[in-house]
């Protein structure tokens, strides 16, 4: 008797690589994203290979090279987009800070940022004005999640001395997704550079940096790639390279002259990068990316992430007194939900509840709210569960 693999139990399959799927229902995958096990075999046998060699010595070296090479490639075939553009950082922060950081500020320039963004992002603007003396705007994001034009609001607020604007690809408060490929036309005409935190787009979202033109692009391999935390990366475009200069800079940044002394700094993406860094780590992300990539292309993954999104919103718009922040389903693996009364302390023992029926979701400060995660391999099983606690939640509370 022949048995025909269905989609189901391929996914079923795919899903044993992930140790922490086995005692679970996991919906945090934009905070961080469970590794499979042989992304973390690939960070252990690299820590072994490196004391086998050395630790130190032109062996290593040489293999340590080889394995930058290796995760910049990897990385750079998600991202569409050349190698030698792509800086290894720990995680988004790092990344947002040597974009940030790079440009060379001016008393009277002029900073604009949503509303929406990560608080640690806004803390580097913060510090920037008060350092330089540049002029932090916040534009109204949040207000276009249903109705408006995001693009239309950040052309409002954009003036002759704005240098830089920076936003996330996806709202990590709200799901929403913003049209890039708009904002990044607008930003050219206006003469200024746009950032974009990407901490929730990349592993989630198919991308093509290279025809989308942005500018500086700061992303995390621990989300939706479900690699190890700790390393990520940041794009530069080429053609503006040249208007970002290093901050921080050490020997893996420069290049040294025949007695050893620095000569110059790298003519790509290596520039902005520093020193000694957890090398394993490097093996662990390139392990996941391929892991991802066996599933399926990244529009593949993506169109299955949303269909288990709209799933999810539409489960949750037949439960009482439950309010979606978006009025129709999102357009990426997000789902943020309100509930009665949309008091704080509530989320949070709602969150506390499921985490003791072993479903793991999550708070969110602003908009105050419950945010839900689902990716391509999360299984309908899993989101009627979801559910079910809720309305368990809600019977016990009311």
């Amino acid at each position: 008797m022949t048995i025909i693999s269905s989609p189901e139990n391929k996914l079923h399959l795919y899903r044993q690589q992930f140790p922490a799927l086995a005692n679970k229902v996991y919906f945090n995958y934009g905070g961080q994203g469970p590794m499979a096990q042989a992304t973390m075999d690939a960070i252990t046998q690299a820590q072994a290979y490196i004391q086998q060699l050395g630790p130190f010595g032109n062996a290593v070296s040489q293999w340590v090279g080889q394995q930058i090479k290796a995760t910049k490639a990897a990385i750079a075939s998600e991202l569409k987009v050349q190698p030698e553009t792509i800086t290894l950082t720990e995680n988004v922060t790092v990344g947002c800070n040597i974009a940030i950081w790079g440009l060379d500020w001016h008393p009277g320039d002029r900073l604009l940022i949503s509303d929406c963004e990560h608080h640690g992002i806004v803390a580097v603007t913060q510090e920037i004005s008060r350092r330089y003396g540049v002029e932090v705007t916040t534009f109204p994001l949040l207000a276009t999640l249903n109705h408006g034009d995001p693009v239309a609001v950040l052309q409002q607020y954009l003036h002759p001395n704005t240098r830089l604007v920076v936003l996330s690809h996806i709202l990590w408060n709200t799901g929403q997704v913003l049209p890039l490929d708009k904002i990044v036309k607008v930003c050219r005409d206006s003469g200024c550079f746009l950032l974009v935190d990407a901490a929730q787009s990349v592993g989630l979202l198919p991308l093509n940096l290279t025809e989308l033109g942005v500018d500086f692009y700061a992303f995390t391999g621990h989300k939706w790639l479900c690699g190890p935390a700790g390393v990520g990366g940041l794009y530069v475009r080429p053609e503006v390279r040249e208007s970002l200069q290093p901050t921080f800079i050490g020997w893996r940044g420069i290049i040294t002259n025949s007695q050893g002394q620095p000569a110059n700094k790298y003519p790509d993406g290596q520039c902005y990068e520093v020193a000694t860094s957890n090398y394993p780590l490097y093996a662990g992300l390139k392990e996941a990316i391929a892991i991802q990539q066996q599933w399926g292309t990244a529009e593949e993954r993506y169109q299955q992430i949303c269909r288990h999104s709209e799933y999810l919103w539409q489960k949750l718009t037949q439960l009482p007194h439950i309010r979606l922040l978006q009025t129709s389903p999102p357009e990426s693996g997000l789902v943020c939900f309100q509930l009665p009364h949309n008091h704080p302390q509530s989320h949070l023992e709602l969150v506390k509840f499921l985490e003791q029926q072993g479903l793991f979701t999550r708070t969110i400060a602003h908009p105050n709210c419950v945010r839900a995660c689902v990716h391509y391999f999360t299984i309908a099983s899993e989101i009627d569960q979801l559910v079910e606690g809720i309305r368990q939640w809600l019977t016990m509370s009311s």
